[in-house]
């Protein structure tokens, strides 16, 4: 019998929206307490000094590369393989994005790529932490001092992952985390900046409220700046996900452990890879299919089953944008391009049954005996 398998779904229950209602009681809905307090909370949650809540983890990347000063004729390294806002934020301020090849199991960037992109033009890296697998943070980090390199941290798909027994934004120049709702916690839209440079905080906490400095008045700007704040609401809603994250990234690592228990023998297709030294925060469950089947095909199928399922990521590179402006051809990121034809998003969220995990795999199994 045919089901329906949302590819993810939030989990929100009555404290999230106890939180929310209590805000609309009050007189604040913007700028106000709630704020303070979510990101004393996640700063506290990191273990790092400042957090600045933006209103998207795009916005926070935005912040981070003018905060630090970047602009045209600067280089930032980076992979092609993420979502699109991972190398748009250069872009937003005339940096060029230097891409590295991706390592054929985390899908992370290739870290022994990184020495040889780096010129005198490079001034930070920018590694993302594909799908909550944390890229090789103690090899970035020594490169980074080494070479005088700031770090920007895309940890938008990554709160609560490990490295080395080290959260994910805990000792870079500044990360980021996002919180939309296929996200491990959401506030709906949102996100924010995690870091321990008081100047930079600063910065960014300026920039999102159109340039103000604290304690100026509200026509008073010292910098060019933006509205990417976040309001009270989505700040409330976080306060309550938060509260609950250690119970959350125990639920999704059932949730994977189950998947990979019951795919893991399945012809045709490769689980996700967990590295030795990592704790995942799974984000989204990818599948590798094998090259001689078609995921598109797969896909279809799946979806005429009622199953959520989507293809994780297009390359960068090959983006008609960037091939227009830099030039970019198929072939150009080898690793990056084979994953992307090749990945496969299943349904994945906090409260996913049994019966969906095998409704999934059972489908999955029959149309793959199809190639």
């Amino acid at each position: 019998m045919k089901r329906e398998v949302p590819l993810s779904l939030p989990d929100v229950g009555e404290r999230e929206k106890e939180a929310v209602l209590s805000v609309l009681k009050s007189r604040w809905l913007s700028m106000g307490p709630v704020i303070l307090d979510f990101e004393k909370k996640i700063a506290d949650y990191i273990g790092v000094k400042y957090a600045v809540a933006v209103n998207s983890g795009t916005s926070g990347l935005h912040l981070i590369v003018r905060g630090l000063g970047l602009g045209e004729g600067d280089e930032v390294i980076t992979t092609p393989f993420s979502f699109i806002s991972s190398a748009n934020c250069l872009l937003f301020e005339r940096v060029r994005p230097v891409f590295a090849d991706i390592d054929p199991q985390t899908l992370n960037i290739d870290v022994s790529q990184i020495k040889q992109k780096i010129t005198s033009k490079t001034k930070a890296i920018l590694p993302v932490h594909v799908f909550g697998h944390p890229a090789d943070m103690t090899d970035i980090l020594d490169i980074a001092l080494k070479s005088g390199l700031n770090i920007i941290e895309d940890a938008c798909e990554a709160i609560g992952a490990r490295y080395n027994g080290k959260l994910a934004g805990s000792e870079s120049d500044a990360a980021v985390f996002a919180f939309y709702p296929n996200k491990q916690i959401t506030t709906g839209e949102g996100g924010v900046i995690v870091t321990n440079r008081k100047d930079l905080a600063g910065i960014c906490r300026s920039m999102r409220n159109q340039g103000r400095e604290a304690g100026a008045g509200w026509y008073e700007h010292s910098r060019l700046g933006y509205n990417y704040r976040m309001d009270e609401m989505s700040a409330a809603l976080g306060c309550a996900q938060l509260a609950r994250l250690s119970d959350i990234l125990i639920k999704r690592e059932t949730v994977a452990q189950r998947y990979t228990e019951k795919l893991r023998r399945l012809d045709g297709v490769s689980v996700p890879f967990v590295g030795p030294d990592v704790q995942v925060s799974w984000f989204v469950y990818v599948v590798r299919l094998d090259p001689e089947i078609d995921r598109d095909t797969v896909m279809r199928e799946l979806t005429g089953r009622g199953i959520g399922c989507r293809a994780y990521f297009q390359p960068i590179h090959l983006q008609p944008f960037y091939r227009k402006a830099f030039g970019y051809k198929p072939g150009d990121f080898p690793v990056t391009e084979a994953a992307a034809v090749s990945t496969l998003a299943l349904p994945f969220h906090n409260n996913l049954s049994e019966d969906e995990i095998d409704y999934v795999v059972t489908n999955l199994k029959e149309v793959l005996s199809k190639f």
